[in-house]
């Protein structure tokens, strides 16, 4: 494997699954001073996740390991070039052992781990005992992104706020963090709505820009089942004559998936695409 960025430190946080690595990832983090993290097939920066896809929505647990460990070459180019675009002087790479850390190092081409941070280190056997309790019994896995609230139609991504108060922080300042939990319930009220019409304006747009596709017929939001919590897309689209067809469809999906995602925080459980007729009035 060929280290493409040397000169960037990399940490590692290191914990069994379900122990609140995550939750704690961004505590971890800011005593390092360090902007960049790397956990469930995400890279986040400074709160926001700039380039990957969870892990978790692999369909198989097989699938979600080898994501997690970067072993898909489109997944891990992704994440190497956003790490040649940003240039991080330090990273931290979180992960169930070891091995695991250092195989994803070693994937993306970071230089080799010179610190490593366990969770018993930073949680109490209390602590991550109800991390695991929580993970168990409610599904709930958090990923280190600042909340915020969405009040929808249909059961969402990202909310249920939780939060950390550490006395160390940046300059000694008390540290506060919010985290995210995926799929949770929603209970809250009077907090800001996103409508249909703005994930169809978003599908609209997006389209506008894939090569071959001429436009957009019909597009429907959907709901995902309570257990699950997201959205189901379907489209019908009209497709330029001599493009082909399912290269179109897949690139016009993954984008769909990625802008709603990115722009919305909302989790896009699934979307069908239906090539519905051919544009046969295309300028050579």
């Amino acid at each position: 494997m060929l280290y493409t960025l040397l000169k960037t430190k990399t940490y590692a946080f290191i914990g069994p699954s379900g122990t609140g690595k995550s939750y704690r990832a961004q505590y971890v983090a800011g005593i390092k001073n360090i902007n960049y993290i790397i956990d469930d097939g995400l890279l986040i920066k400074d709160n926001e996740v700039i380039a990957g896809v969870s892990a978790k929505k692999a369909p198989t647990k097989i699938e979600t390991v080898r994501n997690a460990l970067f072993g898909n070459e489109e997944k891990r180019k992704e994440i190497q070039d956003a790490l040649r675009k940003y240039k991080p002087e330090s990273i931290l790479i979180l992960g169930t052992s070891d091995g695991m850390v250092d195989k994803i190092a070693e994937n993306l081409g970071l230089s080799p781990i010179s610190e490593r941070v366990y969770i018993n280190d930073v949680a109490t056997e209390e602590e991550m005992e109800t991390a695991r309790r929580i993970r168990v019994t409610q599904g709930k896995h958090v990923i280190p992104v600042p909340t915020f609230e969405i009040k929808k139609d249909f059961s969402g991504y990202l909310l249920d706020p939780l939060q950390i108060f550490k006395a160390k922080g940046k300059n000694g300042a008390p540290y506060i963090s919010e985290k995210s939990i995926i799929r949770p319930t929603f209970s809250y009220m009077g907090n800001f709505t996103i409508s249909d019409s703005v994930f169809k304006d978003i599908i609209k747009n997006v389209s506008s820009r894939v090569e071959g596709v001429h436009k957009i017929l019909k597009a429907r939001i959907d709901k995902t089942s309570e257990d699950v919590g997201g959205v189901i897309i379907y489209m019908e689209v009209s497709i330029n004559y001599g493009v082909n067809i399912v290269d179109t469809l897949l690139e016009l999906k993954k984008r769909i998936t990625r802008e709603i995602e990115n722009l919305t925080a909302m989790y896009v459980a699934h979307v069908d695409i239906v090539a519905k007729n051919i544009n046969f009035d295309v300028e050579e």
